[in-house]
This record gives C-alpha cells, structure tokens and sequence, in this order.
C-alpha cells in the first residue's frame, strides 16, 4: 500500500513533468507528496587532487536558494513538503524512500557516452529502491 509520493526534482523539464506526475498519484491517492533535490559537489577530475571544502555561507545559500525554488515548484500542491540533501541524487532518492513511498523519477535522454560516462539516476534508482518505482518520460514537442 502507498503511504506518499517522493519525486527526484533537479528543476529540469523533465523532472518538473515528474513533479507533476508524482502530483496526480499523491491526489488520486490522498497521500503526501514529497520533492526532493539533491545537492552535490561535483567529483575531482583527477582523484589525487584534494578539493578544499565549500565555504559555509555559500552551502547554506545554495540550501537556501533551492528550497525556496523547490518551494515554488510545489506552491499550490495540497499536503506537499520540499526536502533539499546534499550528496548523490540516486543514493538520496533511495535512502529517503521506504516500501510504502512510490518513487518518481524523470528519464532523461542522455546520449550513448554520457550514459557510459555518468549511467542514469533512473536507473540506479530502480536498481536500488525499496519501493515501486515510476520512471516518467520527457514529453518532447513534435514538429
């Protein structure tokens, strides 16, 4: 049985579809709705090199800057909360779901290298949730 709603939110188009989504389940289901965006730092280019860490007024500001953003993405959405983590999106999504949430994540079409290079958070998504899992579709205009 569902008990709420978690949607991946990184503010792209896609994401937002998923967001909206995500919305028509939570009603449909009367459940809570969750969006969630992950913060991260990107990864040293070489694994050698030590990255001194962010400033802490800059982290906080971020943190600031894309609650008030994810708040705006959820304004007018009955029972709805905006969660903000640092770390990698996949591993957030996953470890902030439990077998009662249906996750929803938006699949992006990456290009055949960018996949290899990086993999997909849908997929890693899927792979590892404990939950019931709602890949959405980018919708793309047609001409």
């Amino acid at each position: 049985m569902i008990h709420s709603v978690l949607v991946g939110v990184d503010f792209s188009k896609a994401s937002l579809q998923a967001l909206a989504r995500g919305r028509a389940f939570a009603e449909r289901l009367n459940v809570p709705l969750t969006a969630l965006h992950v913060l991260h730092l990107p990864p040293p280019i070489l694994p050698e090199i030590q990255l001194p860490l962010p400033d802490p007024d800059w982290t906080l500001d971020m943190e600031r800057r894309s609650l008030e953003a994810l708040e705006k993405c959820i304004q007018g959405f009955a029972d709805a909360d905006a969660l903000i983590r640092w770390g990698s999106p996949a591993e957030e999504l996953v470890a902030a779901a439990d077998p009662d949430t249906l996750l929803v994540v938006a699949q992006v079409g990456h290009t055949t290298l960018e996949r290899l290079l990086f993999g997909s958070t849908a997929a890693r998504v899927v792979r590892h949730a404990p939950c019931d899992v709602l890949v959405v579709r980018a919708e793309e205009k047609r001409a």
